[in-house]
């Protein structure tokens, strides 16, 4: 779909309100939200795009690594982040031969600030750095709206057009409570740029628009994610527990707990058939301190999520970038999506800002981002790709989770091998660094605590 019009006024041909803007990103998930706030501290004006009117949704991942925190560090916001409820997890475990605890990666054992994960509830991570945005005036937040296409002047992206996602016409904030809306903002919108950045999922509109050809990887599971609400305190940990055909990963969090249980790609419905109460045994079978609370799970509660692993061949095209799950969508395993989505934010920022600013960004510099982003994110995907290995046979039923006896023996024989993973999870072959733009100082009575 070509359009070859171009926009000088305010308000184009098509009849909808037009803006321009040195950088459009669509995706207000980790990827899209530090992109544009790093950007926005570089002197790029840049407007980001979220279909949904809150970033309150169960089923995100929730860990944050060590490069992350790091990041926050970088750019004074480690102290807020602080305050926001989270738990602390040292290392990845997976059951041994013998049925112990065997440690895969041992953040404790990286050279970094905070050698550690945290799981923390994504919402409150998102709105952390959407409320950093608010203090920066090139960074503009719109929530509730939905691109939907995008915009072409013969082969090159120039813009996006989007709408409310509503469909509807929506009133801005007012400043003055007591004063009535007078004025809606336009239920559809075009925006024009030097560059699009689509960091809209595993799903993206715009890399499939752009035909940018995708890699599929092997995964034989599925998930099923839903949330118990107790005052039983389960363990800190990743790690899938279970046997016999079902696993399980709980995530505690103030209140209640997020349960993922794994299982085979395609068993849903034939899952769900066996009835609800072969699930609630499951999962006090599994975990003896939610025994009590397993009778409120029922099957309208428990959401499918279809885990695919795949890569995008190229990431880029004339006047389009994809970052984040639109180019390399990774399984839940390990928690290390966010992670990566957050880099790829930042190597925007280091790689994109100079030429965003001078409003004109050449493909050689999108290849050049891809090809930096490359050796972590395949280094990810086959560390992944072993532990999917290890896990997916007990996931069918075929025998526990246990590491292959070399490795395993590895591991336990030479625990400072732990940290080759620790590092290829937590922070990734290339190290991202927040750029020098992009810093501010910590407030020093925060930094004492």
């Amino acid at each position: 779909m070509v359009d070859t019009a171009t926009a000088t006024d305010s308000t184009h041909a098509s009849g909808h309100d037009t803006e321009h803007v040195d950088c459009i990103i669509s995706g207000g998930g980790p990827a899209g939200i530090v992109a544009g706030l790093l950007l926005a501290r570089g002197g790029v004006k840049v407007v980001v795009l979220e279909k949904h009117e809150d970033f309150f949704r169960d089923f995100r991942g929730d860990t944050i690594h060590p490069s992350t925190l790091r990041l926050l560090d970088e750019l004074g916001l480690y102290h807020r982040f602080a305050r926001i409820t989270h738990r602390r997890v040292e290392g990845v475990t997976l059951t041994g031969r013998g049925g112990e605890d065997i440690m895969l990666a041992d953040f404790t054992r990286l050279d970094l600030p905070h050698p550690f994960m945290t799981i923390a509830p994504q919402w409150d991570f998102l709105n952390l750095l959407a409320e950093a945005g608010e203090d920066e005036p090139n960074f503009d937040l719109r929530m509730g709206l939905e691109a939907t296409s995008l915009i072409w002047d013969n082969d090159r992206v120039v813009g996006l057009r989007a709408r409310n996602s509503s469909g509807t016409e929506a009133a801005p904030p007012t400043v003055d409570a007591d004063a009535p809306a007078t004025t809606t903002a336009p239920a559809a919108v075009e925006f024009r740029a030097p560059l699009v950045i689509a960091a809209d999922g595993r799903w993206s509109k715009a890399r499939a628009e752009a035909g940018l050809p995708i890699r599929e990887l092997t995964s034989t599971i599925d998930v099923w994610w839903f949330r118990i609400d107790t005052a039983a305190v389960l363990p800190d940990s990743v790690a899938p527990r279970g046997g016999d055909g079902k696993l399980f990963v709980a995530i505690p969090r103030d209140g209640h707990v997020q349960i993922a249980r794994l299982i085979p790609k395609g068993a849903d419905e034939r899952l769900r058939a066996e009835g609800i109460e072969a699930l609630r045994d499951a999962v006090a079978e599994t975990y003896p301190q939610l025994a009590a609370d397993v009778g409120q799970i029922e099957f309208d509660d428990v959401k499918l999520l279809d885990v695919r692993r795949n890569e995008a061949r190229r990431w880029f095209a004339d006047g389009l970038l994809c970052i984040g799950d639109s180019v390399h969508a990774m399984s839940p395993l390990g928690g290390v999506g966010v992670n990566l989505a957050v880099q790829d934010g930042i190597a925007v920022a280091r790689t994109l800002a100079e030429p965003l600013r001078s409003g004109s960004v050449r493909t050689a510099e999108l290849r050049r981002l891809q090809l930096r982003r490359l050796p972590t994110t395949r280094a990810v995907e086959l560390l992944q790709s072993g532990i999917h290995r290890m896990v997916e046979p007990a996931v069918h039923g075929h025998r526990p989770i246990r590491p292959p006896a070399p490795v395993e023996w590895l591991l336990t024989t030479f625990p400072a091998l732990t940290r080759i993973p620790a590092r290829i999870l937590g922070v990734g072959i290339t190290a991202e660094h927040a750029p020098d733009f992009a810093r501010r100082e910590e407030p020093t009575v925060e930094r004492t605590r």
